[in-house]
C-alpha cells in the first residue's frame, strides 16, 4: 500500500504515513462496522426465538413441564400471555448481554489498532474483575437467581406468591429486585437472592379445603346437608367454570373434644378459589342454619349441668331429711 501510494503522489511522507493516516481508520471502521452487524445479527436471531417461544403452537416438547401436566377448564387450551411476557424478559437480557460482550470486544480491538498494550489493562481488569466479586457477591447472586428465575418462570407480573416474610400480588420483577403488595398495601422489596422458597398461588389450579366443626351431632346427617349445599354452589352459573371437579365432603376429618370436624374440598381454577371459597363457605352455614343443627351442634357443646346423686339432700350436700311415720301405719 505504501509503494502504490508513492507511485501515485510521488511524496514519499505520506507514503510512509499512509498506514496510518489510511489503513488504521479504515480498519478501527471495518471493526465497528462489523461489531455493529454482529449485534443486529444476534438481537435479530434472539427477538425471532421470543416471538416463536411465546406462540400458542409451539411444540410441546419446547413448553414449561407445568404447562404439560396442569389441567385448565377446557383441555388443551391456555393463554400464551404469560409465556409472551416471559420470553420477552428474557429476551431482553440476552439482547443487554449480547450487546455488551460485542462492544467490549470492539473496544479492546480498536485500543489494540491504537496501539495500547493490552496485556496489563486485562491483567488490571482481572484483578478489578476479582475484587469486584469479593466485594459485591450479594449483588451477583441476586443477578444470578433472578436470571435462573425468569428462566424457571417461578412466578410473574400478577401472581399471588408466598415468599416466606411477604405474601401477596406480585408488582414487578426484575434481574435484582422483586416487588409484592400485601393484603393490608405494604409494598416490599425482596432482593432475589434472598428468596429460598416461593409458594406461587396463581399457577395451575388450587384446592378450596373448608373445616366445619359439627359438635357432637349425627356426621352422616351432617354430610348430607353440606353436600347439598355444595351441588348448589357448583351449579351456579357464577361458578361454572371455576370449579374444575365438583365438590366434595370427604367426612370427619379429626375428632376433637368439641366433637367431629367435616372437611369439604374443591378443585378449582387458581382466579376463582378465592371466590368459590368465600361462596362455598357462606352456603355451607346457611344449610346447616336451615336445616336447625346450628342449634343442635350448639346444644351438643354446653356442659351438662352438675345433678346431685339421690342419696345426697340437695344442693349444699345436706342429709336427706328423717322419714316421718306414716298415717295408717306401724312406725
Amino acid at each position: 500500500m505504501c509503494t502504490q501510494i508513492y507511485e501515485w503522489t510521488g511524496n514519499q511522507w505520506f507514503a510512509s504515513s499512509s498506514y496510518v493516516v489510511l489503513i488504521k481508520p479504515l480498519r478501527i471502521a471495518a471493526i465497528v462496522l462489523i461489531a455493529l452487524l454482529i449485534r443486529w445479527l444476534l438481537h435479530r436471531a434472539i427477538s425471532r426465538l421470543a416471538t416463536s417461544t411465546s406462540r400458542a403452537s409451539m411444540p410441546a416438547l419446547l413448553k414449561p413441564l407445568k404447562e404439560k401436566v396442569t389441567v385448565t377448564a377446557e383441555e388443551g387450551t391456555f393463554i400464551p400471555e404469560r409465556r409472551r411476557q416471559r420470553a420477552e424478559a428474557i429476551a431482553s437480557v440476552l439482547r443487554s448481554f449480547v450487546s455488551a460482550v460485542i462492544f467490549t470486544m470492539a473496544a479492546l480491538l480498536v485500543m489494540g489498532e491504537l496501539g495500547f498494550n493490552l496485556a496489563p489493562l486485562l491483567a488490571s481488569a482481572g484483578i478489578v474483575g476479582v475484587a469486584l466479586g469479593f466485594g459485591a457477591q450479594s449483588l451477583v447472586k441476586d443477578l444470578i437467581a433472578g436470571l435462573f428465575m425468569l428462566l424457571e418462570d417461578q412466578y410473574g407480573v400478577g401472581d399471588t406468591v408466598d415468599l416466606g416474610e411477604a405474601t401477596g400480588v406480585v408488582e414487578s420483577v426484575g434481574l435484582r429486585i422483586t416487588t409484592v403488595r400485601d393484603a393490608r398495601g405494604v409494598l416490599w422489596y425482596i432482593r432475589n437472592g434472598e428468596i429460598v422458597r416461593v409458594g406461587n398461588k396463581s399457577q395451575g389450579w388450587a384446592m378450596v379445603v373448608i373445616d366445619i366443626p359439627i359438635g357432637f351431632v349425627s356426621s352422616e346427617e351432617a354430610v348430607v346437608v353440606l353436600k347439598a349445599a355444595a351441588e348448589t354452589v357448583a351449579h351456579d352459573p357464577d361458578h361454572e367454570t371455576g370449579f374444575l371437579e365438583p365438590p366434595d365432603v370427604v367426612g370427619v376429618e379429626q375428632l376433637t373434644v368439641d366433637g367431629a370436624v367435616i372437611r369439604t374440598i374443591a378443585k378449582t381454577t387458581a382466579d376463582s378459589q378465592i371466590a368459590i371459597q368465600r361462596d362455598l363457605r357462606r352456603a355451607l352455614t346457611e344449610a346447616l342454619e336451615t336445616t336447625g343443627m346450628s342449634e343442635r351442634i350448639a346444644a351438643s357443646r354446653l356442659p351438662r349441668s352438675a345433678v346431685p346423686p339421690a342419696w345426697l339432700g340437695g344442693p349444699d350436700n345436706s342429709a336427706p331429711p328423717a322419714a316421718g311415720p306414716q298415717q295408717g301405719g306401724a312406725t
